[in-house]
């Protein structure tokens, strides 16, 4: 008699997918592990504020340089730290653009190099993309709401409908919202980066001394400009005594600081408004980016938020400023909807979320 067959065996349990992402587009180097049930299995990030610092602001070449010297490192940290090596990762995602070409090259070409070894998906994201899901990875939200993206390289709103689906509301026509802390930092004798250094110094000034301009405000639409506050920060510190006084120095930082508070909730409240044409229901103001961490701009937004009856979101301090668990969060999501990228993929410099989007009349608008 002819046994019966046995049962086919279980499936083995699915695991949660597991992404390596990659960061390189600026001055920091990262590399993390994140599965899909958004855990952050790992997070190395290298800052190179001490080798730029010299210089007052980025270099370039000497980003590039530094990514190149320390990518591999920290990948390797970032899987021992995961307690994982390649053969338990699903896909390998990198920062594709937009940022300083050089460093993203260098990001771009390492992730390749793993996908092509290892026989993985390659996903090139969006650095813009990273920080608008951002809040998807840190709290578990649901599409759409409206993103103020505020950092040293882009000072942009958005409407967040779903990933690759971005509308954007305003963006700013010269400077960055961080670039203005570090110029403004420069002016008053504070150390690089900018941003920290002007809320320490607000901590003890007056912010009603200086009648510094709110630019932007009341105009029509949610474009940004910060090029004007900084030239009005250089005439009015020209008309000081030289050298500037400890509480010179900490009255000019908390006026630009308010400034740029001011000037940053008029444009958030104009963009709610648009926000509401679109989605009557639902929907949060979120904050990302490295100049999210600013205090002031924190509770301003709070406020607006809730007069506007819409939750307050900002991720924690160390997933606004860049970060490799963006990157692989990202990589995640365009997983799931099964999007990959070709090898032949090539770096970009500048790449809009909302390619549709008019370009703000002025210079030095960042994509």
């Amino acid at each position: 008699m002819t046994p019966a067959p046995l049962p086919p065996a279980s499936p083995a349990p699915a695991r949660p997918l597991r992404v390596l992402g990659i960061e390189t587009s600026c001055d920091e180097t990262a590399a993390a592990v994140v599965d899909g049930d958004r855990t952050i299995l790992s997070d190395r990030v290298l800052s190179q504020t001490g080798v730029h610092k010299p210089y007052g602001g980025i270099v370039p070449e000497i980003a590039a340089r530094a990514h190149l010297d320390h990518l591999d490192r920290l990948i390797r940290e970032a899987l021992d730290e995961a307690g994982l090596g390649l053969g338990d990762i699903d896909a390998v995602a990198a920062t594709g653009g937009p940022g300083l070409i050089g460093g993203v090259m260098v990001g771009v070409m390492a992730a390749k190099g793993i996908a092509l070894a290892r026989g993985l998906p390659f996903l090139a994201v969006n650095h813009l993309e990273g920080h608008a899901l951002t809040p998807r990875l840190t709290h578990g939200l649901d599409f759409p709401y409206l993103l103020l993206l505020v950092s040293g390289g882009h000072t942009q709103l958005l409407v967040v409908e779903g990933v690759g689906r971005y509308v954007r509301l305003g963006t700013t026509i010269d400077d960055a919202a961080g670039e203005a802390f570090d110029k403004t930092a420069k002016l008053l004798g504070l150390p690089y980066p900018g941003g920290p250094a002007i809320e320490r110094a607000a901590g003890t000034g007056d912010p009603g001394r200086f009648a510094l301009p709110r630019p932007m405000v009341g105009r029509p639409g949610c474009d940004f400009s910060f090029s004007g506050l900084k030239t009005a920060v250089r005439h009015a510190v020209a008309a000081l005594p030289a050298p500037l006084a400890g509480q010179d120095v900490a009255d000019m930082a908390a006026s630009f600081q308010a400034a740029v508070a001011a000037a940053v909730t008029d444009r958030c409240r104009r963009a709610i408004a648009l926000f509401r044409e679109r989605h009557a229901e639902g929907g949060a103001l979120v904050v990302a980016g490295g100049v999210a961490a600013n205090t002031a701009l924190r509770t301003a937004l709070e406020r607006l938020a809730a007069a506007a009856g819409m939750p307050f979101i900002a991720p924690p301090h160390r997933l606004c400023t860049d970060n490799g668990a963006m990157i692989a969060w990202a990589g995640i999501e365009r997983f799931r909807l099964g999007q990959r990228d070709d090898l032949a993929f090539a770096p970009r410099p500048r790449w809009p979320l909302d390619p549709t989007a008019p370009k703000a009349i002025g210079a030095g608008v960042k994509a």
